[in-house]
């Protein structure tokens, strides 16, 4: 019987995602950080290999460190995520608090004034039917 705790060897591409997810990136943001696409920030995901630089440029996109990543797990991604939207010096980590965060107020009242266009819009196509069946009426007569 094997006593020794087995480790799975490193699955970059996983520490990758599962940092992005933990501070709340969506791919397609963060392909747009880096200037590149969605489809490849979800292939980069799926590579068990991540070369440096290119975990340079992603750690620097989501406010962390490379190593961070490589030695990502559950625990220090807490910290990581408190530090870095706790921080105000990493600008990278201000550009997606702003990206991310938004006031509902904001999307309610956008909400509102939508409603009330289409409302509007309702009413003159109903003002419309009644004036035509009025003249249908008139002409029947």
């Amino acid at each position: 019987m094997e006593t020794a705790a087995r480790r799975r060897p490193l699955h970059l591409g996983d520490h990758v995602r599962r940092m992005r997810t933990a501070l709340g990136v969506k791919q397609s943001a963060l392909a747009s950080e880096l200037g590149t696409t969605q489809q490849n920030i979800s292939r980069i995901e799926q590579e068990e290999e991540v070369d440096d630089v290119t975990l340079e440029k992603i750690g620097k996109a989501l406010g962390v460190s490379a190593e961070a990543i490589k030695n990502f797990d559950e625990e220090a991604a807490i910290n990581i995520v408190s530090t870095t939207f706790n921080s105000h010096d990493n600008s990278t980590s201000v550009a997606f608090k702003s990206t991310f965060n938004f006031n509902p107020i904001d999307s309610l009242m956008e909400a509102i004034e939508e409603n009330k266009k289409l409302y509007e819009r309702l009413l003159q196509i109903e003002r419309e039917k009644v004036e035509l069946l009025e003249r249908l009426l008139k002409e029947q007569k």
